[in-house]
C-alpha cells in the first residue's frame, strides 16, 4: 500500500515541480518599486552630464539675442558646412545600411575561418581613437598613398572615414535580430518555390527593417557630430569638405564662442530629431509585436 501511494504521488509531484522550475527560469515577471534615492541619483547624474551642459550651451548661444543666434546659424559658411555634413552623413548611412546588413548576414549565417576575428574587428571603431583612424586613412589615401588612391580633401575621403566609424552601429543592430529570426519561415518559402532573393525580400527583410532603420539612423546621427576621423583626411576646405564640427572648432579658434554655441545647438537639434524619430518608430514596432496574434 505504501509503495502504491508513492507511485501515485510521482506523477502529481512532477508537473508541480516542473512548474516551479519553469518559473525559476525567469518566465514570471518580477516587479518592484524604485526607491526615491535611486531616482534622485539618476536625475542628479543625468543633470550633471547631460542637462546642465546642454542648458549652458543653449544659454550661451543666445547671448546676443535671437537675432544674433539666427545670424550665426544662417551665415554662409555655417550653412555650407551643415549642407556638407548632412549630405555626407546621409550617404554614409545608406552605404552602411547595405554593407552593415550584408556583414551581419555573413557573420550570422556563414561559417568561415577567422570568423571570430572578423566579428571582433567590427567593434574596433568603438575602441580606437578616431584621430588614429584619421591618421591611418591619411597614410593610406593621402597625397603619399602607397596604393595610388588619393582621397585627401575630397568628399569620398569623408565618406570612407565616416563609414569606418559608424559601421558597427548597423552591424550590431541587425545581428541579434538575424540570430533570433525563425529559419523555418525561410525554409517554408523555399519549399514553395521562392528563390533566395525572393525569400530575403519577402520574409527576411520585413523582419530586419526596424533594426536596419535603427542602425542607419544611429549611424547618421553619429556621423553628424564626428570630428576626429575626418579632421586630417578631409582637409577642412570650406564649402567642399568642411563639416560642421570643424566649422565650430574654427569659430572657437577665432574667438567667436557664441557663434560656435549657436551652430552647436542647431546640430544638436538635428541629431535629437533623428533620435526622436527612431525612438517613435521603435515604440510603434514594439506595439505591433505586442498586439500581433
Amino acid at each position: 500500500m505504501t509503495n502504491l501511494q508513492k507511485a501515485d504521488a510521482g506523477p502529481v509531484a512532477g508537473p508541480a515541480s516542473a512548474g516551479r522550475k519553469k518559473r525559476g527560469l525567469g518566465l514570471t515577471r518580477v516587479t518592484g518599486t524604485v526607491g526615491p534615492l535611486s531616482i534622485a541619483v539618476t536625475v542628479l547624474w543625468l543633470s550633471l552630464i547631460v542637462l546642465l551642459p546642454l542648458a549652458a550651451l543653449t544659454v550661451t548661444s543666445f547671448d546676443e539675442g535671437v537675432s544674433g543666434f539666427w545670424d550665426a546659424v544662417t551665415a554662409p559658411a555655417a550653412v555650407a558646412s551643415l549642407k556638407v555634413t548632412i549630405l555626407v552623413s546621409a550617404i554614409v548611412a545608406v552605404v552602411n545600411v547595405v554593407m552593415g546588413t550584408l556583414i551581419a548576414w555573413v557573420l550570422v549565417r556563414d561559417e568561415f575561418p577567422g570568423k571570430r576575428i572578423v566579428n571582433a574587428l567590427i567593434d574596433l571603431p568603438f575602441a580606437l581613437p578616431t584621430i588614429v583612424a584619421s591618421i591611418v586613412l591619411l597614410s593610406l589615401y593621402g597625397p603619399m598613398s602607397p596604393i595610388d588612391v588619393h582621397l585627401y580633401a575630397t568628399r569620398p575621403g569623408l565618406i570612407v572615414a565616416l563609414a569606418f566609424v559608424t559601421l558597427p552601429f548597423v552591424v550590431r543592430s541587425v545581428q541579434p535580430v538575424l540570430i533570433e529570426t525563425d529559419r523555418e519561415v525561410e525554409e517554408a518559402a523555399a519549399s514553395l518555390g521562392a528563390d533566395n532573393w525572393t525569400t530575403f525580400r519577402s520574409v527576411v527583410l520585413p523582419a530586419l527593417a526596424p533594426s536596419i532603420l535603427s542602425g542607419g539612423g544611429l549611424a547618421f546621427a553619429r556621423a553628424l557630430g564626428e570630428y576626429g576621423s575626418v579632421v586630417l583626411i578631409g582637409g577642412n576646405i570650406p564649402k567642399l569638405t568642411q563639416m560642421t564640427p570643424q566649422y565650430i572648432q574654427q569659430q572657437i579658434e577665432i574667438d567667436r564662442p557664441i557663434n560656435a554655441a549657436a551652430v552647436s545647438v542647431s546640430l544638436l537639434a538635428i541629431s535629437f530629431l533623428v533620435l526622436l524619430v527612431l525612438r517613435l518608430f521603435a515604440e510603434r514596432g514594439q506595439r505591433k509585436e505586442e498586439h500581433a496574434p
